[in-house]
């Protein structure tokens, strides 16, 4: 097993303390089910995508001509496969990390950095977070339409980005607490 929750692992529950484990244990069930959530939306996503190209490409071969948005329909549902997928990826360890400092490090030295990670997350997703629901509100007030054959209001493809980083705030909270009870427990505990 791979990701900040195998480093995490050792002979004492990572969610030890009384009080974080009030707190984790409503918080794993909620990402939970918005992890397996965001494995349907994405893995929907992706198969409108490649139906829409392949059904662009069928109608351009039976009847010459092809309907634009066909074509333009995947670019734009993008964020809503990217996005979500940003807490469980960060999760599951499946992101785009450099593994330098980790393979240095060892016990309380890694438990350091990894809170000092997810902390880092945790701020970065509330930052963006916020901004993106500016995004959104300022693309709704505006009445904006995404320039394709169907008509869609703009915001409705930003609207991927505070749902994202929301999801990733949960995701890097859980990890950030699971770290800090792995801190403060006993040193034997720590791999």
């Amino acid at each position: 097993m791979s990701g900040p929750r195998h480093l995490l692992r050792g002979s004492v529950d990572p969610a030890g303390g009384h009080s974080v484990t009030l707190i984790l244990r409503p918080l794993r069930a909620v990402n939970h089910v918005l992890e397996i959530l965001t494995a349907v939306l994405s893995s929907t996503i992706a198969a409108i995508m490649v139906l829409a190209l392949t059904m662009s490409a069928v109608t351009r071969y039976v009847s010459g001509t092809g309907y634009d948005w066909f074509i333009e329909l995947p670019p734009a549902l993008v964020p809503w496969l990217v996005f979500p997928l940003l807490g469980p990826l960060l999760r599951s360890g499946a992101h785009i990390q450099v593994d330098l400092a980790p393979n240095l490090l060892g016990g309380k030295a890694l438990c350091l950095l990894q809170a000092f990670v997810f902390a880092t997350m945790l701020v970065g997703a509330a930052i963006f977070f916020i901004a993106g629901n500016e995004a959104v509100a300022l693309f709704r007030r505006l009445g904006q339409l995404m320039e394709l054959e169907i008509e869609l209001p703009i915001w409705w493809m930003y609207l991927a980005f505070p749902t994202g980083f929301a999801i990733l705030f949960l995701f890097s909270l859980e990890l950030l607490l699971e770290t800090l009870a792995k801190l403060v427990a006993p040193e034997e505990a720590v791999p």
